[in-house]
This record gives C-alpha cells, sequence and structure tokens, in this order.
C-alpha cells in the first residue's frame, strides 16, 4: 500500500476541510470503502471500512472536523468504531473512540500513509508544530481467535478538546507515548489506556538515551503494555527513534523502505521523535 507526501491550503477551502478531502480520496484510491462523506455542515464527516491484510476484516474508522474562528483553532477528531451504523451521528457509532489532532485553516504540509488494516499521518502546520494520528489496527501478539480486533485510535488530544496546535501543555501530546486517553486500544473487554514501550524504560528513554551508531539509527517498535503482566502488540509501521543529532523530517531508508522522523508537537528532546513506515 502507498504513501503521499504534499501539502493542502486554503486555496479553495479551509485546510483542514481540504485535508480531510486528501484523506478520503487517497483512502478510497486505495482499498478503503467510505462509508460516508458529509460535507453539509461545518463539522465535515468521513467515516472509512478497511479489510484488512485478510481481505475479510470489518476495520471501522474515520475523521471529522471541528473548529471555531474566535478561538482560532481547526481541527480533526479521528474515531476508531467497533461497528457503523448510518443514522447515527460520527461521535455515536457503536464503540466510539475519539481524539483530537490539531490542524491549520491555512496551509497544512503531510505524510499520508496507509495499508488495509490502518491509516496513519503527521501534519506541520503553523509555527511549525508536527501533529501525528493512527487509526486502526495494531499488531497483536494473540491469534485472531484470542484476539480479533485489536484497533487502535490515536491522536494528539483527548476527544475534541478546544485546543489550537500552538497549545504547550502536556495535553497536547503525541498518543505513542502512551498511558493517556490520547492513545485508546480496544481489548476484548472495553477500551484501554496502555503504556507504551520504550517511553517509560529509564535505560532507553530515562536518565540514559540511545544514540545512532555511525550515522544509523535503531528502530524500536512502539508496544502496548499495562506495565505489568500484559503484553498486547505493537503498533503497525510507527517506530521509536532517538533524537540524538536527529531532526525532523528526515528520512532514512531500511532494506529498501523509507521512513520520516516525526516530533511531538514544538518538542524536540532526545525522547520526541518517532519514525514513521511510508508504505510502498
Amino acid at each position: 500500500m502507498p504513501h503521499e507526501i504534499g501539502f493542502v491550503d486554503d486555496s479553495t477551502q479551509l485546510a483542514h476541510y481540504a485535508m480531510l478531502e486528501k484523506i478520503r480520496d487517497f483512502a478510497a484510491a486505495n482499498g478503503w470503502e467510505v462509508l460516508r462523506y458529509d460535507d453539509s455542515t461545518p463539522n465535515r464527516e468521513l467515516i472509512l471500512k478497511g479489510v484488512g491484510y485478510s481481505g475479510e476484516e470489518e476495520i471501522f474508522v474515520g475523521f471529522r472536523t471541528y473548529q471555531n474562528a474566535d478561538a482560532d483553532y481547526y481541527n480533526l477528531l479521528a474515531g476508531a468504531f467497533t461497528g457503523y451504523v448510518a443514522g447515527n451521528s460520527f461521535d455515536t457509532q457503536p464503540g466510539a473512540r475519539l481524539s483530537g489532532v490539531p490542524a491549520h485553516n491555512n496551509r497544512i504540509d503531510y505524510w499520508l500513509t496507509l495499508n488495509p488494516q490502518r491509516i496513519a499521518f503527521a501534519m506541520k502546520v503553523g509555527t511549525p508544530v508536527y501533529e501525528s494520528c493512527y487509526v486502526g489496527k495494531c499488531l497483536p501478539y494473540a491469534r485472531p481467535s484470542q484476539y480479533p480486533y485489536p484497533i487502535v485510535c490515536a491522536g494528539m488530544l483527548v476527544g475534541a478538546a478546544t485546543t489550537r496546535f500552538s497549545d504547550t501543555t502536556a495535553n497536547h501530546s503525541i498518543g505513542y507515548k502512551g498511558n493517556s486517553a490520547r492513545l485508546g486500544l480496544r481489548s476484548n473487554d472495553g477500551w484501554l489506556n496502555p503504556h507504551c514501550y520504550p517511553w517509560g524504560n529509564a535505560e532507553l528513554t530515562g536518565s540514559k538515551q540511545l544514540r545512532d551508531t555511525g550515522g544509523v539509527y535503531p528502530l524500536i517498535p512502539i508496544e502496548l503494555h499495562d506495565n505489568s503482566a500484559n503484553l498486547w502488540g505493537s503498533l503497525d509501521g510507527i517506530f521509536y527513534i532517538s533524537g540524538f543529532n536527529n531532526a525532523v523530517e528526515n528520512t532514512l531508508t531500511i532494506e529498501d523502505v523509507g521512513y520520516v522522523v516525526i516530533q511531538d508537537a514544538g518538542r524536540n528532546g532526545f525522547t520526541d521523535y518517532y519514525a514513521m513506515r511510508l508504505d510502498v
């Protein structure tokens, strides 16, 4: 499955509306079914269904816009669902889990990648800062009969928070760092806020730091766990990478597959970066 790197702007509509349309077009062209695209109201809605690597699954994800011109925020709301009901609103779809992603009414540069089971993207907005999102299945450490629907919704905010991209508080941060409502993992009995390895490991992201070896940076899978007895799986195509002598938008290639380095909003410490696989 492919990726796309580009930008949208406000030449024909507000940029966050254009970003929603871009996600729709890219997903529809690459195997995802558009169940809903409603641009008749200010809060525009997109709901998609993926079929997974088996081609027989039903993976429900979506995005809608929310904005306030007076407060100067123009955001996307990412969603993951356990089903789809045509008569329900976006926020009341079955099993809805929602996480906001600050965007912009002006130009948005984006890195958008997908495969049959998940959609991930990063956006550069504003000053600039970098916003990230992941919706769809993770890679579970269990058989499908044991764990049939390991879906993730990860954004930058808890729900549809009225937060502008310029916010510098801890409430505006990548869900990949884990153990917050910014990232939800669907277990067999409901939604969890898992920890995310290697964040939380002092040997890797605490008092000690990873770095490159001769300019080569190791990519560490981001694994979802409860900091106790349970390890559920890892994110698909999203990896921890050290920020030591590294920079946002750097690229690397491993076995002919490309990756782009993205930072956590405006943060640039050693532990504030991840690498996103650019699916091909």
